[in-house]
């Protein structure tokens, strides 16, 4: 089980990634200080939907690949201005979150 307040940590750095912008899985569990889960920020985001309204369309993993199953989040960050690459990844040098 999660605790919480990791969970609303979490969710509280996602709700920091600007419009136009995206951030990877190991960049969000760097900026709470645990450098190695990543696959914990990715398990948290696909609950996120209970703890309210973030922005989880804005994280990708770390070559700009979007989430298996979820065909809206392509439209969404387009729908923000963020391009994708031909390969149908995002451009992670352009749209990186500078966090």
């Amino acid at each position: 089980m999660i605790k919480e307040d990791l969970i609303y940590e979490i969710l509280s750095v996602v709700e920091e990634i600007p419009g136009g912008r995206v951030a990877s899985y190991g960049q969000i569990a760097r900026l709470i200080g645990r450098d190695k889960n990543s696959r914990l920020v990715g398990k948290v985001l696909s609950m996120a939907e209970y703890y309210g309204r973030y922005p989880c369309h804005r994280v990708v993993n770390h070559a700009g690949r979007t989430a298996p199953g979820w065909r809206e989040q392509r439209l969404l960050l387009e729908d923000e201005g963020v391009e994708f690459r031909k390969n149908g990844c995002v451009d992670m040098k352009r749209f990186q979150w500078d966090a």
